[in-house]
């Protein structure tokens, strides 16, 4: 049973990676995760320099899922190459970094410092936090200012580049194809959809940001919608996620389209999510007599 697969001429050993900004960058979830199972681990956010996040309070559950406005806090590149890449190599997993900035100098600096790192195999540029006042949304909402970003990540990089897509945009297919015009390798989507909670007894917004993104159970019938749309309107490798908490919905992203998929939200549910879905991916191509994991790549049936 063959269960790699390949994006952007990079191989990873099973299609499960984790979502950025639900696993760090592994060494918490090392505990509990044996991280040389994984086809890769994505990083959470990196920029140019340290960024505080959002005021608390900042997460919380909802239905379904839960609320998250962190506002992508993370330490910088600095911290970021000297801690977590040396942490990440001493695994067999394929490592992701996420890329994050508020300007497209600022993405283009952090791609550049990781074109040193041969270590690191792909780039995903976050164009797409709905928490993140400037840039991301501006970049992630407008097909030109994606496709301009793009452009420039395309021309600093070393290594492939996956831009994440959002789901808070009128048409889906419309940015795909604005990102593989400017030369993305491939493309990840959903990331959160937009949401709010209010507190009927205080009379207050649970989030200090107002609002946050939605992950969980709950997008997984939207994600799996887009991600099937992007697959029908492009031809580069899609990573697809949104609520997958078990093999079975791992399944569901393959067959519409996806060449991969990442595990975010359940991450905090159970820690072992990920090879849960690993295991039960392996479990569904032996009841199906599934040779090669590359057949079931958009193999939904009209």
């Amino acid at each position: 049973m063959n269960t790699q697969t390949t994006i952007a001429g990079v191989t990873f050993k099973n299609p499960v990676m984790t979502a950025s900004g639900t696993f760090g960058s592994g060494m918490e979830y090392s505990e509990y995760v044996d991280l040389n199972k994984l086809g890769a681990v994505v990083t959470k956010g990196v920029a140019n320099i340290p960024w505080p996040g959002n005021p608390t309070p900042r997460v919380t559950e909802v239905q379904g899922g839960m609320l998250n406005a962190i506002g992508l806090q993370n330490p910088g590149i600095d911290v970021f190459m000297e801690r977590d890449i040396p942490f990440l190599k001493q695994y067999d997993t394929k490592i992701i970094v996420n890329v994050c900035g508020k300007t497209v100098e600022d993405y283009v600096e952090v791609v550049e410092r990781l074109g040193e790192e041969p270590a690191v195999a792909m780039l995903e540029i976050n164009v797409s936090c709905p928490n993140v006042k400037e840039g991301a949304i501006a970049f992630g909402q407008k097909a030109d200012a994606l496709f301009d970003i793009t452009q420039e990540v395309k021309r600093h990089a070393k290594q492939p580049i996956i831009m994440k897509l959002s789901p808070n945009v009128t048409d889906i297919t419309e940015m795909a194809r604005a990102a593989e015009a400017a030369g993305a390798d491939a493309l990840s989507l959903i990331n959160t959809i937009t949401g709010m909670k209010i507190d009927i007894h205080r009379r207050r917004f649970v989030l200090a940001n107002k609002t946050g993104g939605l992950s969980g159970p709950a997008i997984k019938p939207v994600a799996v919608r887009m991600v099937y749309q992007t697959a029908q309107a492009v031809k580069i490798p899609i990573i697809g996620m949104g609520g997958i908490a078990t093999g079975e919905d791992a399944i569901e992203f393959l067959l519409a389209g996806a060449s991969a998929i990442s595990v975010g939200a359940m991450n905090f549910v159970d820690p072992c999510t990920t090879e849960k879905v690993i295991d039960g991916i392996e479990h569904y191509m032996k009841c199906y007599n599934i040779e090669n994991l590359s057949d079931l790549i958009g193999a939904v049936e009209a």
